[in-house]
C-alpha cells in the first residue's frame, strides 16, 4: 500500500471544520450517533451501524454508494466484532481518537455517567511515543482506515493489517513473525452478528490458503503459489474481465498475500461467508446489486460442518431447506436456522435407550466418506451382525452394510458412527444406506411396541425372503444399467453425471422415432431406460466442439439443481453426436396447456400462478445464486415443462454457455421466436440477465391470457398483444378482468391477477434498468414485495394512438 505525503494528508476534511463531510479524525476528535467519516471520493463510509434486525451496535467500514442504492450496508470491516454496544449504551458510545495515537471505543459506566471505559481499542505498539497532537486518523479512498503521526508521516496503525471477515484490494491475510498474530479472515457467526463465527480463511506457511473449521480442521486448501497464482485456483488468471494482480511474498517478518484492482472505483472485495464458503463479489451496475463471481468451496454441502450435527445437507433443495434434521430430531437453534446458519444442528427429540431396544432409520444415498468423525471398520459379513454391533455400544449413532470396492476386489464392510454425525450428505440416486440410531419404537398411546413372538418370527422370514430377492434384483439392475451405460472413452470427474453410448440411446428411443419438440438447440426425443426411468434425449445440432471442452460444460450444467430446473441426467459425447439426457417430464411442455393442443388440459388459475412464481424462482437461481451467472437467453412456454403435479421446470438452462461461440449461430433461430425477445438483442449491446426478464415477462403475459403474445391477421398483419393490454389501461377501470384468459371464465384471485399483470408490464420496461430482477419477482409475485403500477412504454403508447389498432385480440 502506497502512503500518502504529508500534502497530499493536509488536504484531508477533518470533523468540526465547515466541510459537509470529513474523512478524517483529528487527536482528541470522536465520531457519535450518526457522525462518519466519509472517504474523499464518498466510495467508502466509517461509523455506527446495527447489522440487520439486531439490536447492538458496531463500528464499521462499508460502502457508502452502495448503502444508497439497497437502503442496506455492505461491511467490510468491523472494529468491535466480539464486543457489541447495547442498545442501552449507545447514546453514550464514542468512538475517539487518543492523543497517543490509540482509536477506542468508549461507553459511560452504569455507575458514573460522566465516566467512560473502553469496551475495544487498537492494540498499537508505536503510539506510546507519539506527541499528544500529532496523530490522526484518515479513511482512505480504498476502504483503509490510516492512524498516521502528522510530524513524520509513519503509519502507527491501519484497518488493513487487521482484517475481520473481509479484504478489499490492499488489505493483507498473513502471519507476523514479530507479533506472533495469524491476520486472517474470520466469517460472520450470521447475518445479525459478526463476532467470529466457525469458518476462517488463513494463508498457511506452505504458500497456501486454508479455509479452516473451528480454527483448527483444514476442509478445503487452494494448493500451492506458484507465482502467479494458487494450483488449485487457476480460474486467478482470468480476471473476470478485470485488471488486477496477486501478490505472495515471504520475508523476514513473516508472510502475507494482497491483490490489487486497477479500476479504485469498482465495488469489489473478497470474503468469508457465513456458509463457509469464500466468495469474490463484484458490483453490477446494471442490475444495481451484487454478483458472486467466484466461489470455493462451489457446493454449500462441501463444507465441513455445513449443516452441524444430525442433519443431513443435500444440492437438490434450495435456500432454508437445503439443511434438514434427521428423523425424530430438531433444531437447536431455530433463530440461527432461520438467518441461514445451520452449524448448531440438530438435537434427538427422545433420548436413546442405549441397548437392543433402540431403533434404526435408513438414510438412502448418503456419501459415506464424507460423514464425520470417521466410521470405525469391522470384519462383520452379516446385516443383523453390524446393526447388533452398534446397538451394543452406547456411544454408536450409526451404521453402514455396505459393499466396498479396492484394488483387490470388492469386499462387505460393516462401518459404525460414534458421536454427534456432521457431514451427512445425500445426493440424486447414488451413495450408500445409511442406519441412524434413534428411540425405541412407540405406537400412538407412547407405550412400547410388543409383538408377538409368532408374528416376530413370520415378519423376520418373510422380510429376509423380500430381502434377498430384492439384492439379487438390484444386483441385476445395477449390471445391467452399468452395462448400458458405460462408455469406452469415459473419464473420471463426471460422478454427478452419467457418460451414456450412443448405441444404447439409439436403441432407448427407439431410433430416436417419437420426437417430442424441436427448437433452436436441437430435437428432443422420448426414450426409456432398461430399469423403466422415462427420459427426453436433447441431440444437439451443428455444434463443433472438442469432447473434452463439452464434457467440461456439461459438468457444470449438472451441478446446477433447483426443484424448478429440469434434472440433468447423462449426457453422449462420441465424435460429433453430442447429446443431453434428461428426466423426463410426465405433463410436457407449458405451451401445450396454455394454447390448449391436443391431450392437454386447461390450467386453473391457481396452477397458473404457481407456475408463474415457480419460474420466476428458477430464473432467480440461475441469475443470482449460482457461481456463475446463467443467462438462459430462450425463455418462453416451450422451455417451461411440467411435471407429474404440474410443477414447473425450465429445461435448456445453461445451453448458451454450452454452446459458446456456436451460440450466435442459434440466434438466428431464437430471433424467429418473436415475441420474447429484449429490444437490446437487437441494439448491439451486451446481454444481461434483464434480457431473461423481458422474456419472462412475455410469457407472463400469455400465462394470464391464454393467448400467444404475436398473432397474424388473415391480411398479413401481426399484432402484437401488449399493446392491446396497453390499450385497457390507458382506457382506465379494471383491464386485468378483461385480459384473464376466457376459458377461465373469471375463476381468479382478483389480487393476484392484479399483481401477476403488474409484475409483465414492469418486466417488458424497453430500458434494461427499469426492469426488476427475478428475486424481486419472486417476492413480489410471493406478496412480499408491493408494486407500483407500470408506466406505459413510449413505443406502446404510440402504438395505442395509432388509428389502425383494431381489437383483433377480443376476437
Amino acid at each position: 500500500m502506497s502512503m500518502e505525503s504529508p500534502r497530499e494528508h493536509n488536504e484531508h476534511r477533518s470533523i468540526g471544520t465547515s466541510t459537509s463531510t470529513a474523512d478524517t479524525m483529528l487527536a482528541g476528535q470522536s465520531l457519535t450517533g450518526n457522525q462518519t467519516l466519509v472517504s474523499k471520493d464518498g466510495i467508502f463510509e466509517l461509523g455506527f451501524f446495527t447489522p440487520g434486525n439486531s439490536q447492538n451496535y458496531y463500528i464499521g467500514i462499508w460502502f457508502k454508494q452502495v448503502a444508497v442504492v439497497q437502503k442496506k450496508k455492505t461491511i467490510v470491516w468491523v472494529a468491535n466484532r466480539n464486543k457489541p454496544i447495547s442498545a442501552d449504551d449507545s447514546s453514550s458510545s464514542e468512538f475517539k481518537l487518543l492523543k497517543n495515537g490509540h482509536l477506542v471505543l468508549l461507553i459511560s459506566t452504569k455507575t458514573n455517567y460522566s465516566s467512560k471505559v473502553s469496551v475495544w481499542s487498537t492494540d498499537s505498539t508505536t503510539s506510546k511515543n507519539i506527541n499528544d497532537t500529532s496523530a490522526n486518523a484518515v479513511l482512505g479512498y480504498n476502504g483503509n482506515l490510516i492512524v498516521t503521526s502528522s510530524s513524520n508521516g509513519n503509519i502507527i496503525w491501519q484497518s488493513f493489517d487487521h482484517p475481520t471477515h473481509a479484504i478489499l484490494p490492499g488489505a493483507k491475510i498473513g502471519y507476523n513473525n514479530l507479533t506472533k498474530k495469524n491476520h486472517k479472515l474470520t466469517a460472520w457467526e450470521n447475518s445479525e452478528d459478526p463476532s467470529e463465527g466457525t469458518y476462517s480463511v488463513e494463508l498457511g506457511l506452505d504458500k497456501s490458503v486454508r479455509l479452516t473449521w473451528n480454527h483448527s480442521l483444514e476442509y478445503y486448501t487452494s494448493g500451492v503459489w506458484n507465482g502467479r497464482y494458487f494450483s488449485n485456483f487457476p480460474e486467478m488468471q482470468a480476471g473476470y474481465g478485470l485488471a488486477y494482480s496477486f501478490e505472495y511474498k515471504s520475508y523476514e517478518n513473516g508472510v502475507y498475500f494482497t491483490y490489487s484492482l486497477s479500476n479504485k472505483a469498482l465495488p469489489f472485495y473478497v470474503f468469508m461467508d457465513t456458509s463457509g464458503q469464500m466468495k469474490i463479489t463484484l458490483w453490477q451496475a446494471q442490475t444495481q446489486d451484487w454478483i458472486v463471481v467466484w466461489t470455493k468451496p462451489i457446493l454449500e454441502c462441501h463444507v465441513y460442518g455445513f449443516c452441524g450435527a444430525f442433519s443431513i445437507c443435500s444440492e437438490n433443495n434450495v435456500g432454508p431447506f437445503i439443511c434438514q434434521c434427521l428423523s425424530d430430531f430438531e433444531q437447536q437453534y431455530p433463530k440461527d436456522w432461520g438467518l441461514l446458519n445451520y452449524s448448531g444442528g440438530c438435537l434427538r427429540r427422545n433420548s436413546l435407550q442405549c441397548g437392543d431396544k433402540d431403533s434404526f432409520s435408513k438414510m438412502p444415498n448418503i456419501i459415506l466418506s464424507r460423514i464425520s468423525p470417521s466410521a470405525n471398520a469391522l470384519a462383520i459379513d452379516n446385516a443383523r451382525k453390524c446393526e447388533l454391533a452398534c446397538l451394543q455400544n452406547c456411544s454408536c449413532s450409526a451404521y453402514a452394510y455396505f459393499t466396498h470396492g479396492n484394488s483387490s476386489g470388492n469386499s462387505i464392510q460393516c462401518s459404525l458412527w460414534y458421536g454427534d454425525l456432521l457431514n451427512i450428505e445425500q445426493l440424486g440416486d447414488k451413495g450408500n444406506d445409511l442406519y441412524i440410531r434413534l428411540a425405541p419404537l412407540q405406537d400412538q398411546l407412547g407405550s412400547r411396541m410388543k409383538p408377538s413372538t409368532k408374528w416376530t418370527i413370520v415378519g423376520v422370514v418373510l422380510s429376509g425372503t423380500i430381502f434377498l430377492l430384492g439384492i439379487t434384483f438390484l444386483f441385476l439392475c445395477k449390471w445391467w444399467i452399468k452395462r448400458f451405460t458405460r462408455s469406452p472413452n469415459q473419464e473420471r470427474g463426471y460422478e454427478f453425471l452419467t457418460a451414456f453410448r450412443y448405441k444404447h440411446l439409439k436403441l432407448a428411443t427407439k431410433n430416436f422415432s417419437e420426437k417430442l419438440g424441436s427448437g433452436g438447440f436441437g430435437s428432443v426425443f422420448k426414450g426409456t431406460l432398461p430399469d423403466l426411468t422415462a427420459i427426453a434425449v436433447k441431440r444437439l445440432e451443428g455444434i463443433s466442439q472438442d469432447q473434452k471442452q463439452f464434457r467440461n460444460e456439461v459438468s457444470t450444467i449438472g451441478l446446477i439443481q433447483h426443484v424448478n430446473l429440469v434434472h440433468l441426467r447423462g449426457f453422449c459425447s462420441e465424435g460429433r453426436k453430442l447429446m443431453l439426457v434428461y428426466d423426463l417430464m410426465p405433463n410436457g411442455s407449458l405451451e401445450k396447456h396454455l394454447f390448449h393442443q391436443n391431450n392437454s388440459r386447461i390450467l386453473n388459475w391457481q396452477q397458473r400462478y404457481q407456475i408463474a412464481i415457480g419460474t420466476a424462482r428458477g430464473l432467480a437461481y440461475l441469475h443470482e445464486e449460482c457461481r456463475d451467472c446463467i443467462i438462459h437467453c430462450d425463455i418462453k412456454p416451450e422451455n417451461v415443462l411440467l411435471d407429474a403435479g404440474f410443477s414447473p421446470k425450465i429445461a435448456d438452462f445453461g445451453l448458451a454457455k454450452l454452446l459458446g461461440r456456436d451460440f450466435s449461430r442459434v440466434l438466428t433461430t431464437v430471433r424467429g421466436t418473436i415475441g420474447y425477445l429484449a429490444p437490446e438483442w437487437t441494439s448491439g449491446v451486451s446481454i444481461t440477465v434483464k434480457a431473461d426478464v423481458y422474456s419472462y415477462g412475455m410469457m407472463l403475459f400469455e400465462i394470464i391470457s391464454g393467448r400467444r403474445n404475436l398473432k397474424r391477421s388473415k391480411d398479413g398483419k401481426v399484432w402484437f398483444f401488449p399493446t392491446w393490454a396497453a390499450r385497457k389501461v390507458v382506457s382506465g377501470g379494471q383491464p386485468v378482468l378483461s385480459i384473464l384468459d376466457s376459458k377461465l371464465e373469471g375463476n381468479a384471485d382478483i389480487e393476484e391477477l392484479d399483481r401477476a399483470f403488474r409484475v409483465a408490464c414492469w418486466c417488458i420496461q424497453e430500458e434494461e434498468i427499469q426492469r426488476p430482477s427475478m428475486g424481486q419477482v419472486v417476492q413480489i409475485l410471493e406478496g412480499l414485495l408491493e408494486v407500483n403500477p407500470p408506466p406505459i412504454q413510449r413505443y406502446l403508447q404510440a402504438m395505442v394512438e395509432n388509428e389502425d389498432i383494431t381489437n383483433f385480440f377480443s376476437e
